[in-house]
């Protein structure tokens, strides 16, 4: 996004979604492209409500590690009982039922 008016920093509090804002008349997008450090790959179809520009970032594989004690594990077990029968996902339900009898 482009944006050529007097002040236009001021806009910034209102722009929700875009993959990059160039700020003035001396802040061409063409700069991004080749200087400025912003991801000449942008997100299109109006993708950028959920996702950002390419970068570094998505070249790296991430791994989450889980791990409860017991104690914990049946603290939070009730709730997502309840999360998984309202969802109707009967397996998850079960899968965290049969915690609360090992």
């Amino acid at each position: 996004m482009e944006i050529i008016c007097a002040n236009a920093n001021k806009l910034i509090p209102f722009i929700t979604n875009a993959g990059a804002v160039f700020l003035g008349a001396y802040s061409p997008v063409a700069l991004g492209d080749y200087f400025a450090g912003s991801s000449h790959i942008l997100p299109t179809g109006k993708s950028a409500r959920f996702s950002s520009g390419l970068s570094v970032c998505d070249f790296f594989k991430r791994i989450n590690f889980i791990t409860y004690d017991k104690k914990t594990c049946i603290r939070d077990v009730l709730s997502a009982v309840n999360i998984a029968d309202s969802e109707g996902m009967i397996e998850h339900k079960k899968s965290l039922e049969i915690r609360e009898t090992i």
